[in-house]
């Protein structure tokens, strides 16, 4: 990473973090929506989701096209920043409900153009310390996904336009720094066309497999877990009483805790390797569901410090994940791979946040997050098998 200028990783981290505050806007003002709109609350999840849904046929889209590949990628970073800004920004308009969730579909869908395409410019400059890179960059997007929650946490009266006008504001800041001090990385290939059959090939490779499906055993227990810390917070015996204020704020730093845990993952990588260091990492995660139901014997501070601990492991390997499988994809689809691998990354995490809803709703709460381990199990073995690839 010595060889690469100073400016760089720096440019990038903050340019994600800018732009993927447009994935979480909508939480930040959902409670104003259900009360302005008289939402229920399956409608609110439906506004949540949408974002999600937008993302997956984006990164589909985006991967199909091979777009991240033939084209600039600063380029593309600027330009779906622009477009998913506009697409967030039209919610200060009078709109019904339908067009709330139109428009955040959409900002859903550009957003495939800046989070995947922000690691593949990262792959492009750094090659040796890439773990150590995307640790900064996923760090970025975790202090995103707790804002929501630090701004619920303080009786403010903001309006939530201002909310929806900043959060796009900084996405074109970001997409701006990107395009003006990003160029062309030394280790960027150029693919020529689309290649339709790309997202069968990508996965030929088995050692690209291997490392694709550890990452999806990462991420059936990564957003479920975020998705539903306030819930578990509300539900445990010793803390049902708190203010919902300092829910929000429990919720923030115990998500927040990851982005920490990242950059400590990214220098650990260095030393012990990104395979090691992953295992490791998805290792106490799988610890932390398996155990999960006795964090409810716990009082208050025990509680809270063993989810904070939680919070931190379980998305600590989702950069070195990420790094596994973009050193093993073929380099001129590199930025397509990373794609392709995010998307179905996330339509994964679709499927287990309904199964924890599930659990909530018909078993002891105790046991709902207990089905998250599935994917570290998962994920440990796809870990054991690219390791035996390697030899």
């Amino acid at each position: 990473m010595s060889s690469v200028s100073k400016h760089i990783l720096p440019v990038i981290v903050t340019a994600q973090f800018f732009c993927t505050s447009l994935w979480f806007a909508g939480n930040a003002i959902m409670p104003e929506f259900a009360t302005k709109l008289d939402l229920t609350l399956a409608d609110t999840s439906y506004m949540a989701s949408s974002v999600q849904f937008g993302f997956i046929i984006g990164t589909l889209v985006y991967a199909i096209l091979t777009i991240a590949d033939r084209f600039h990628p600063s380029k593309v970073f600027f330009l779906s920043a622009l477009l998913g800004a506009l697409c967030n920004a039209v919610m200060i308009a009078e709109l019904s409900f339908s067009g709330v969730l139109l428009f955040r579909f959409f900002t859903g869908f550009f957003l495939a153009g800046i989070y995947p395409v922000g690691m593949k410019i990262a792959a492009d400059y750094y090659k040796d310390g890439l773990g150590k890179a995307l640790s900064f960059l996923v760090g970025a997007l975790v202090l995103g996904t707790a804002f929501p929650h630090f701004i619920a946490s303080f009786d403010t009266s903001l309006d939530w336009k201002s909310v929806v006008v900043v959060t796009s504001f900084l996405a074109v800041i970001g997409g701006l720094l990107i395009v003006l001090l990003v160029k062309e990385g030394p280790y960027r290939r150029i693919g020529q066309k689309p290649k339709f059959k790309a997202m069968g090939s990508v996965f030929k490779d088995s050692e690209f497999r291997a490392a694709a499906f550890g990452y999806f055993g990462h991420m059936w227990e990564l957003y479920a877990f975020w998705a539903f810390v306030p819930v578990v917070i509300r539900n445990n015996g010793h803390l049902r009483f708190y203010e919902n204020d300092t829910i929000s704020f429990q919720s923030f730093l115990i998500i927040a805790m990851g982005s920490v845990a990242c950059f400590i993952g990214g220098y650990i990588s260095e030393k012990f390797g990104t395979q090691r260091t992953a295992k490791l990492f998805l290792t106490l995660s799988g610890l932390c569901c398996v155990l999960s139901p006795f964090f409810f014997e716990f009082d208050r501070s025990y509680f809270l410090a063993l989810m904070t601990f939680w919070g931190m492991v379980v998305i600590a390997d989702s950069p070195l994940f990420s790094s596994l499988v973009a050193n093993r994809a073929v380099p001129e689809l590199k930025g397509t791979a990373i794609t392709i691998v995010n998307s179905i990354g996330f339509a994964i995490t679709i499927l287990s946040i309904q199964l924890v809803g599930y659990m909530i709703e018909n078993f002891d709460e105790r046991l709902a997050l207990l089905p998250l381990a599935i994917g570290p199990m998962l994920g440990l073995y796809a870990l054991i098998s690219l390791a035996n690839s390697s030899k």
